[in-house]
């Protein structure tokens, strides 16, 4: 059961208008880590919209889930400088590290992994964003050690 007064605070914060649904998406799914049907609903009834309308936001943006997503979402970008720079064997690093698949969470809700088509900074190719912070020029050897900032206790698989 989510807490809908959370909710309530987050879209107060917000001036319970319409205008601001993609900033109010945004913290809610801080706060829960994805957009549960009840905080869709419970934040269509605040600002006064259908809830088709937040139900359009949240999946017309890769940046909204539906489903629960780790607290450190991770996405390699596969644009073509990245791509060409190796991008695909990182994303099988990570993956083999976080023994998970793309689009999937680890089971502690640390980790979720997952693709983009291009953040737009081929300059540092191959990169590798967590939350908002980015990692260029990464190698595969890197991943351990990138992950280890996220997550103090952090221990690399053995393989």
């Amino acid at each position: 059961m989510t807490d809908l007064i959370k909710v309530e605070q987050i879209v107060d914060r917000h001036g319970r208008s319409r205008d601001n649904l993609i900033a109010i998406l945004l913290e809610c799914q801080e706060e829960f880590l994805h957009l549960p049907r009840e905080v869709i609903e419970s934040v269509a009834v605040r600002v006064k919209a259908p809830v088709a309308q937040v139900l359009s936001i949240a999946t017309f943006y890769r940046g909204f889930s539906l489903k629960p997503v780790g607290r450190h979402r991770i996405h390699v970008c596969m644009g073509t400088a990245c791509h060409v720079q190796g991008a695909p064997r990182l994303l099988d690093a990570v993956s083999r590290e976080l023994g998970i698949q793309r689009g999937e969470t680890t089971p502690d809700m640390e980790f979720s992994l997952d693709t983009v088509n291009c953040l737009g900074c081929c300059g540092l190719a191959p990169v590798v964003t967590v939350g908002t912070d980015v990692h260029g020029k990464l190698k595969q050897t890197g991943i351990p050690r990138m992950l280890r900032k996220y997550v103090k206790d952090y221990k690399a698989k053995t393989h």
